[in-house]
Formats: structure tokens, sequence, C-alpha cells
């Protein structure tokens, strides 16, 4: 009896081991590539997106191009997020993985946001930054911060509040790898204050210890 139940408590720790890692990324490709397109229209979608037929596949289904072009800095925030994902790059469905350019104008900024399912991997190609992430209520809420120049890298685990912001002098541009297709992002600001409809602004000014007035201001400005 014994020795059932110490076989019973091995599997189950075995599943407690294997169970997270089974959910913590995409899913695994069953094939080769399934490469994303939107028709048709009674298909069958893997990652949110149809197979093309694996026939009519080319090399031109696993290329882009544009990523040595700066983006747009014109905004609010100084900076631009070019996306290279499964929306714009069909060979990237199953795959796990997406990559995105960032351009900052000197004191432009990747504002506080999260990747609802993906890790980021960011290197420094030109340009001087201060990034950082913030762990979790559980975890005391953490800063984790570094000036990072070129050829540097650094992590923003999957989930966590994260940023960057150009402290030098030129414009800074940085590639970053995540690991989804589809990371998806939620800049805070955009998120609290442009919600549409508003957040009742009694329910901000409470959490964020403002007065109503001045919730109702940010609200406006975004």
């Amino acid at each position: 009896m014994a020795m059932k139940s110490l076989s019973f408590l091995a599997v189950l720790s075995l599943l407690a081991l294997t169970l997270p890692l089974t959910i913590a990324s995409d899913p695994s490709p069953l094939q080769d590539f399934c490469v994303g397109v939107n028709t048709p229209a009674d298909g069958v979608f893997v990652n949110g997106k149809f197979c093309k037929d694996p026939r009519a596949v080319s090399a031109d289904d696993f290329f882009f191009s544009g990523l040595n072009k700066p983006g747009n800095t014109n905004n609010a925030v100084r900076s631009n997020v070019t996306t290279v994902n499964v929306n714009n790059l069909g060979g990237l469905n199953t795959l796990g993985i997406s990559l995105v350019r960032i351009d900052y104008e000197p004191n432009g900024q990747n504002p506080p946001h999260t990747h609802p399912r993906a890790s980021e991997i960011l290197v420094v190609q030109q340009g001087t930054l201060l990034v950082g992430f913030v762990s979790s209520n559980q975890d005391g809420n953490r800063l984790f911060t570094k000036t990072l120049n070129v050829g540097d890298v650094f992590v923003f685990p999957e989930g966590l509040v994260h940023f960057q912001f150009n402290i030098g002098r030129i414009p800074a541009v940085a590639i970053a790898a995540l690991s989804s297709q589809n990371a998806g992002v939620i800049t805070i600001a955009n998120t609290v204050f442009g919600s549409n409809p508003p957040i009742d602004p009694n329910v901000l000014s409470r959490a964020f210890q403002l007065d109503p007035n001045v919730v109702r201001d940010l609200q406006a400005r975004f």
C-alpha cells in the first residue's frame, strides 16, 4: 500500500513539473509548417490562422523585408515599433516566435507595457537605453533595471510590465525577439486611461490616489 502511495505521489510530482512546460508557450507544430492565411472561410484554424495549401507554399511565405528602415517616431512617446509577426509574415504560424524593431528619438520611450503571451529578449543596435521590468505583487513589485549600450542584451519575462527609454543624445535602435507568433501588447497608460468606454473616474481616483478631476484630465489625453 505504501509503495502504491509513493508511486502516485511520484506521478503527481512529474505532472506538476511538466504541465507548466506544456502550456508555457505557443502550441508545438504538428507538421513542417502551416503558413497562415485568412481564407478559406470554411477552413480549419491552427493557432488562429488557416493553413495555406503546402503545395502552394514558397520561400516568399517565410520572407519579410524592411527592418533596415527606421519607423516613424513622430508621436507622443517619440518611438515606433515595427512588428514582424504572423499577421504580416504567414510563415510564422505555429512556430512560436516573432520579431520587432524599435526606434527611439532622444528622450523617446517604449512606455510601460506587457506582452500577455510572450517573453522578450532585446538587443541594442544603436544608442543607449535605460530598460527595466517590475515583478508581480507576490514578489513585492521589485524593479529590475539596467542601462544598455550597443550589443547589450536584456530579457523581459512573460506578462510583466516593462519599458525602454532612450537616455542618449542620438536616436536609438533595438531588435527584440518574442516567444510567440503573436505576442500581443497592453500599454498600461492607454489601457487604464484610454479604455472604450472610459473606466469610471471614481474607480481610478481610488486606485491611483488621485483627485477625480485629475483622472478625467488624464482620460482626455488618451
